[in-house]
């Protein structure tokens, strides 16, 4: 069903935009894929939401957590069912844990220091279908990433909500886990991958 998907739309886009390069065309794949990959996920996990009584606490997670991940972005599991149950198992067990737990307000200082300066160092974080290749653009996305991340944190530290508190830092540390270098090592995902995607076209220019 996927492969369908993607095949019309990208022979749709193609047909109307012919000038579109195979760069760009790639990125419109990645874009396609993540849109129907978030509208299968969302209708398994939006039921199991409601059937579990954390709709509203998995939206507001959803939220923070795409706050960073639009500029921060990270990986992608290499297959849709490990996606699926991956991301059911974070969006539905970590809302019912931030309506139960309490966690000092010094911990989440230090925790939201350490969010700040994870973000900082490792967003954004590409995948092999995505290479981030255009330096200035990462250079914007880091910074952006990081003034997010440190309004989270903030409103985090601020509202007397425990709940609330509790979805921001879960939706933080989403974000931070999909970043990190260890976390593509695990997965056996490479890491920056503009970098090979440099070499491989400047190799490419050497030989013309």
């Amino acid at each position: 069903m996927k492969k369908k998907f993607l095949k019309y739309s990208l022979q749709t886009i193609k047909k109307y935009h012919p000038e579109y390069d195979d760069i760009k065309m790639d990125e419109m794949r990645y874009g396609l894929e993540g849109f129907y990959l978030t509208i299968t996920k969302a209708i398994i996990i939006f039921t199991i939401a409601i059937l579990l009584h954390v709709f509203w606490e998995m939206i507001l997670m959803l939220i923070f957590f795409n706050i960073l991940r639009k500029t921060g972005f990270g990986l992608h599991a290499s297959k849709s069912w490990i996606c699926l149950t991956s991301s059911t198992a974070v969006f539905i067990l970590l809302p019912v844990l931030a309506k139960y737990i309490v966690i000092p307000i010094y911990i989440k200082l230090i925790l939201g220091i350490i969010a700040v300066a994870l973000i900082y160092r490792y967003a954004p974080a590409d995948t092999v279908k995505h290479p981030l290749i255009h330096a200035d653009r990462r250079k914007r996305y880091k910074y952006i990433t990081t003034i997010n991340c440190i309004i989270l944190v903030s409103i985090l530290l601020g509202v007397k909500d425990e709940i609330l508190s509790n979805l921001i830092l879960f939706g933080i540390y989403n974000e931070i886990v999909l970043i990190l270098p260890i976390t593509y090592k695990i997965f056996h995902l490479s890491y920056d991958n503009y970098k090979d995607y440099l070499k491989t076209n400047e190799a490419e220019l050497n030989i013309l």
